[in-house]
């Protein structure tokens, strides 16, 4: 007697999942951590969804880290989309950078991941690039591009620091540094 076939499972949101399972993995485990089967572990998914979603390993990596850089992305541009002056700007970015920019541990990691990740394979530059280039583009309405690039150095700058200090940063510092950038107020 034939067993019978089991019925196939529902499961529309599986590749978004296993995409925030690899953000997830990356945080924990780092990119030399993140296997096939520790990601699908974690997004509680047959092994073999792996594969079906993803072409490899680089697939799934690209995609999860451009969607991380997505979201972060999206932070600064949402707080800053209200500033109409300069110092409305500076105010968006700064409290972006002080309170959005890898508020959890998590973001912090998975920042650095990809950092490293493009610093080693160039082919991942892009995903970097695209982020800072839309995080200066919420303030080319307000500075040039010279002072927009000096801006997000320092943002990343910012969240280096953060990944290896032991103190955290005062928190006057960021308005201090968006000033002595902007020779604003």
């Amino acid at each position: 007697m034939p067993v019978p076939a089991r019925p196939r499972r529902h499961d529309p949101q599986r590749r978004d999942r296993i995409i925030d399972a690899c953000l997830d993995v990356i945080a924990e485990h780092g990119v030399a951590g993140a296997s096939h089967r520790r990601i699908a572990a974690v997004a509680d998914v047959p092994l073999g969804s792996m594969t079906y979603h993803f072409a490899g390993m680089d697939d799934l990596l690209r995609e999860a880290f451009a969607r991380f850089a997505d979201q972060m992305a999206v932070r600064v541009e949402e707080r800053t989309a209200g500033a109409s002056t300069l110092d409305e700007a500076l105010a968006a970015f700064g409290a972006n950078l002080g309170e959005d920019v890898f508020a959890t541990q998590r973001e912090l990691v998975v920042t650095q991941e990809l950092y490293t990740l493009a610093a080693r394979r160039p082919q991942y530059r892009d995903l970097t690039s695209t982020w800072m280039a839309r995080t200066r583009a919420t303030l080319a309405p307000f500075v040039d591009e010279d002072t927009a690039v000096l801006l997000d150095a320092m943002n990343e700058g910012l969240a280096l620091h953060r990944a290896l200090h032991t103190a955290p940063a005062r928190a006057d510092l960021i308005a201090e540094a968006l000033r002595r950038l902007t020779g604003g107020s």
